[in-house]
C-alpha cells in the first residue's frame, strides 16, 4: 500500500524515445508528473496481473489522456488472461474515450516483436493469472574494422554503412564484399526482466538467464518466509537465489512491504547475490550496452531539483519502492 514516502507498483522503462509502463498503481500519473519524465502520452502499458496495487492508477491515467485532448494516438494495454473482462468492468468508469484503446491478452511464451527488440511474456507463480516480462534486444552488428575495409578498397561514405547494416556491397570493379569481411563478431543487446509478483520460480530463472537487470519482488524478509509462501510472494534471499541461478548482472528488489525500510532486505539479499539494490521512488537504473559497463543505480535520478517551494521533498520513498 502507499505510504507518505513510497508509491506502490509502477515502473517506467525508457529505451531511446520509447516509454513503456509496467503496471499502473494508485498515484502513478502524479508520480510521473512529479518526476523529470513528466506524464508522456504513453502508447504501451503492460500489466503483470490485476490486483489493485498494480492497476488502480490506470483508469485515472486513461481519463487524463482524454482530458488533455488526445484523439488520434491510441493506447495498447497488454496483460494476462482476463484483461478484456477487466476493461469491460471498467467501462462505466472510463466512459467514452476519444482515442483508440486496444487490449491484448498474452499467454506465457508469447513474444511481441517491436523492431530492434522483443517483449517476451513468461509464467510466474502468484496463484492468479499473472505474467512477467522480458525486454530482449536483438543482436547488434560487430564492430566495423576500418583497416580491413581500407585494405579491401571499400570507399568512405554510404558504402560502409551498407556493410555495417549487414548487407553485401558490390564495388565498382565488380568484387563483392560481405559484411563478415569487415565486421567483428555480433554483439549482444540488452536484456531487462521484470518478474511482477511471484514466489521464487524456475520459470523466472529461465526467463532471466544472463539478463543485464532483473527486477524481482521482495515483499518480505527471511523471518516472514512462511507468510511469503502463503501469499505466493518472495523473500529477499529467495529473489537473490533466483538472480544467482539466472546469472544476472544486477538485481533490483521492489514491491517491499511497509514493515521494511529496504536496507535490511538489501543486506539479506547480498549474502547470496552481492550485486543487489533496492530502488526508492524516483531512482533510476541505467542499463548500458554490455561492453560499456555494468548496470548502475542512480539515486533520485528522476527526481526534479527542488526550487524550495514545491512538494517534491519526501517524494523519494525510503522503503525501497519501485523505480
Amino acid at each position: 500500500m502507499p505510504t507518505a514516502q513510497r508509491a506502490p507498483a509502477a515502473l517506467l522503462l525508457r529505451r531511446g524515445g520509447e516509454r513503456l509502463l509496467f503496471d499502473c498503481a494508485e498515484g502513478t500519473q502524479r508520480q510521473l508528473q512529479r518526476s523529470t519524465v513528466g506524464l508522456p502520452d504513453l502508447e504501451t502499458i503492460f500489466l503483470t496481473h490485476f490486483h489493485a496495487d498494480h492497476t488502480l492508477g490506470l483508469p485515472g491515467m486513461l481519463k487524463t489522456f482524454a482530458l488533455r485532448g488526445r484523439d488520434e494516438v491510441g493506447v495498447t494495454v497488454y496483460g494476462p488472461q482476463g484483461l478484456r473482462e477487466l476493461f469491460a468492468r471498467l467501462k462505466p468508469f472510463l466512459g467514452r474515450l476519444p482515442y483508440p484503446l486496444t487490449t491484448i491478452e498474452l499467454a506465457p511464451g508469447e513474444r511481441l516483436e517491436r523492431g530492434e527488440y522483443a517483449v517476451e511474456a513468461f509464467a510466474v507463480d502468484h496463484g492468479v493469472a499473472a505474467l512477467g516480462y522480458a525486454l530482449v534486444e536483438h543482436e547488434r552488428p560487430g564492430r566495423f574494422d576500418v583497416a580491413a575495409a581500407d585494405a579491401l578498397g571499400v570507399p568512405l561514405g554510404p558504402e560502409r554503412g551498407i556493410l555495417q547494416g549487414g548487407e553485401p556491397l558490390t564495388l565498382t570493379d565488380g568484387r563483392v564484399v560481405t559484411p563478415d569481411a569487415v565486421l567483428g563478431p555480433a554483439r549482444p543487446g540488452r536484456k531487462v526482466v521484470l518478474s511482477g509478483d511471484t514466489a521464487p520460480s524456475p520459470s523466472v530463472v529461465q526467463a532471466a538467464h544472463r539478463a543485464d537487470l532483473l527486477v524481482h519482488e521482495a515483499t518480505f524478509a527471511g523471518d516472514e518466509a512462511v507468510r511469503a509462501r502463503e501469499t505466493l510472494h518472495a523473500t529477499a534471499s529467495e529473489a537473490a537465489q533466483v538472480a544467482h541461478l539466472a546469472e544476472v548482472r544486477l538485481l533490483a528488489l521492489t514491491h517491499v512491504s511497509t514493515r521494511y525500510f529496504g536496507s535490511e532486505l538489501a543486506t539479506e539479499a547480498r549474502v547470496i547475490f552481492p550485486e543487489t539494490v533496492v530502488p526508492r521512488d524516483f531512482d533510476l537504473i541505467e542499463v548500458p550496452f554490455p561492453e560499456r559497463g555494468a548496470p548502475e543505480l542512480v539515486k533520485a535520478g528522476a527526481r526534479p531539483v527542488s526550487s524550495g517551494g514545491d512538494d517534491t521533498a519526501g517524494a523519494s520513498g525510503d522503503r525501497g519502492g519501485c523505480d
